[in-house]
């Protein structure tokens, strides 16, 4: 992956943070980062969601530092942002169920964490603070394609967290002039996104599944759906938001995603098709939060930030299907 560079100047004098490293997102950063030769790549992370094991991929790298400690603590921020010159914000509590079973960890982490990350990059004096923004945000809105002026209410009390990095972000960036981009996420999957645990999302579990020979699970009907979004577009959008010096970009919020609509069926049958698997679903009830479907507007992060996500869904499923079946005992890992 990343075979093609999405930045067109040297990383070489840059100091990068990276929060959340450790996970499926912030693991695929530190990836592109040392593989185009950032100065350093910090990742500051507690493994609450990220392992260490996807940090060890790169452990032999001298640019990489790791820093364990938790968002929710001021002081680790404050260090953490020292010689900073860009932060790339993905640590959070994700995950709709997760923050109606325990709203209170998810907007103490969330919007608690978020504050001091952004009062800690402010007092650094760090150049651009981009941080990862959800779909969520969208709500009970049912226009379509999802335009980034225009949302509803919140389903969710992780969607209330996320649409408050929003508003935080922006009286930051007015108050304190500072350079914030926020990035909405749309169902970002791909190589190294955990398929275990209580709240893991729907692509990994479904090729679990299949590489198991098991019938996965699937809320509802399976008519629902996404505009799911491989991660390398992800790192892209990352990457550019970091960079762009075009001034118009800054202090904006963007979709990510690739502008396409697909059910939970189809892509289960993608899946079936390429891994040549006969196993059909179970269905159950429809969970709670849950918009029923999603798609991407993303002209305006094309237009502002030279965003072109390059891969879409069938090609993404092909490319993580082949990394779950080459890295089964590296799945199985503990942190």
């Amino acid at each position: 992956m990343y075979n093609t560079p999405f930045h067109d100047q040297p990383l070489d004098n840059l100091t990068f943070l990276i929060t959340g490293g450790g996970g499926f997102i912030g693991s695929n950063l530190v990836e592109y980062l040392l593989k185009y030769n950032a100065g350093k790549v910090r990742v500051l992370d507690n493994y609450s969601n990220g392992f260490r094991k996807n940090l060890r991929l790169f452990a032999d790298n001298p640019a990489l530092e790791i820093v364990e400690g938790d968002i929710r603590d001021v002081e680790v921020c404050r260090a953490a942002c020292q010689g900073v010159q860009v932060v790339l914000h993905q640590a959070a509590l994700g995950s709709v169920p997760r923050s109606i079973n325990d709203p209170i960890t998810s907007n103490d982490v969330n919007v608690g964490g978020f504050v001091n990350m952004l009062v800690a990059a402010k007092e650094a004096q760090v150049k651009r603070f981009v941080y990862a923004a959800s779909s969520s945000t969208y709500g009970d809105s049912k226009a379509l394609p999802k335009v980034e002026d225009r949302i509803g209410k919140p389903l969710s009390p992780y969607a209330v967290t996320k649409y408050a990095n929003e508003l935080y972000a922006d009286v930051f960036g007015k108050t304190y002039g500072m350079e914030i981009i926020g990035l909405r996420y749309f169902n970002i999957f791909g190589p190294r996104q955990d398929p275990n645990g209580a709240y893991a999302a729907v692509i990994p579990l479904f090729i679990d599944a299949i590489l198991q020979n098991r019938p996965p699970r699937m809320n509802g009907d399976g008519g629902q759906t996404r505009d799911f979004t491989f991660v390398e577009n992800c790192v892209q959008a990352n990457i550019k938001a970091g960079l762009t010096t075009n001034l118009e970009a800054v202090n904006e919020v963007y979709n990510i995603a690739v502008g396409d609509r697909t059910s939970l069926n189809d892509l289960f049958n993608i899946l079936k098709e390429e891994a040549g698997s006969d196993l059909a679903p179970e269905y159950g009830p429809n969970r709670a939060g849950d918009i029923r479907d999603s798609l991407a507007d993303i002209s305006k992060a094309q237009r502002l930030l030279g965003y072109n996500p390059q891969i879409r869904i069938r090609e993404g499923l092909q490319l993580t299907l082949k990394w779950f079946k080459e890295n089964q005992q590296f799945i199985r890992e503990s942190n």
